[in-house]
């Protein structure tokens, strides 16, 4: 099943700024962008497997609609554990496999802002859904999923740093992997979102397009060496009681080098350093992120 992880709440704590320009509410997603890495649309055998996902992420400085850097004293370093189940059955449909896959992200965020910060650590938004999973070849493999992500995560909107983000987004995913342990390997995982409204504040964040993605070489002894990132980009405009807030749609690409080690036993891990650019009404930073996939 496409080892992701779905949830580190990262800008999330820019909701604390309605003064300032911001791509969707609080200029944060559900979804961390960027999380996923090599072997993203390919489903393993039936049976059940473990991944964990370690994450650092820090952004320095907010974007506005001209991409020019905002005149505020702004600092968020987020860090989340974040384990997944995934369970792949012996059961097909349409010749694919059919998995579930469940994600508990662990979250740890510090915001810091014109002289004020905060502190949470806690629980963030659930992740859970159904997927099918394609063979098309020896080399070529993809996922179709439908995931859901659930507001388990603490929120209170006059908070500065938020681990949750108060609403339930609907996220249908296609994933899709070619692998060449000699060769060339393309991962591409492409994902939007629904976002339903936030009742403490009555603000619906606009609908989002994003791919996670790698490009890499195998070596022939297990490691795949390249780079990776995430594209994203808002599709529509946000809604606030009705109204439609305009000339906030955010957009972002991000690069950086990653790479893949597979054993011999079956585990893979998986790493990379992100820079984010062209970035429009978001935080700008960078994130290192790091996979296990370990079949029970």
């Amino acid at each position: 099943m496409t080892p992701t992880t779905k949830q580190l709440i990262v800008t999330a704590a820019l909701t604390a700024l309605p003064l300032v320009a911001h791509a969707t509410e609080g200029g944060g997603t559900s979804y961390p962008l960027g999380a996923e890495n090599y072997m993203s649309g390919a489903m393993p055998p039936p049976g059940f497997y473990g991944q964990l996902f370690v994450t650092h992420y820090e952004a320095d400085n907010l974007r506005g609609n001209d991409g020019r850097k905002l005149p505020v004293d702004f600092r968020v370093r987020a860090n989340a554990v974040t384990p997944r189940l995934i369970w792949v059955s012996d059961y097909t449909l349409f010749g694919a496999s059919v998995a579930l896959h469940a994600i508990v992200p662990l979250v740890d965020l510090k915001v810091e802002l014109n002289g004020q910060s905060q502190s949470k650590q806690g629980l963030g938004d659930v992740i859970f859904g159904p997927a099918l999973g394609f063979h098309h070849s020896e080399k070529f493999h993809s996922i179709l999923a439908l995931d859901m992500i659930a507001p388990t995560g603490r929120y209170d909107r006059g908070d500065l740093a938020n681990t949750g983000r108060n609403y339930w987004v609907i996220e249908p995913v296609y994933a899709m992997s070619y692998i060449d342990p000699d060769g060339l390997n393309l991962d591409a995982k492409i994902m939007y979102d629904f976002n339903r409204e936030n009742p403490a504040t009555d603000y619906r964040s606009g609908q989002e397009f994003h791919v996670d993605y790698a490009v890499g070489w195998g070596l022939g002894n297990g490691w795949v060496l390249g780079v990776g990132g995430y594209y994203y980009r808002q599709t529509t405009d946000d809604r606030q009681n009705g109204e439609t807030i305009e000339n906030n749609k955010g957009r972002a690409l991000a690069v950086g080098p990653s790479i893949k080690y597979t054993s011999k036993a079956g585990w893979f891990v998986t790493g990379k350093w992100e820079q984010e650019t062209e970035v429009r009404n978001r935080a700008q930073g960078n994130a290192y992120w790091m996979k296990l996939t370990v079949p029970f």
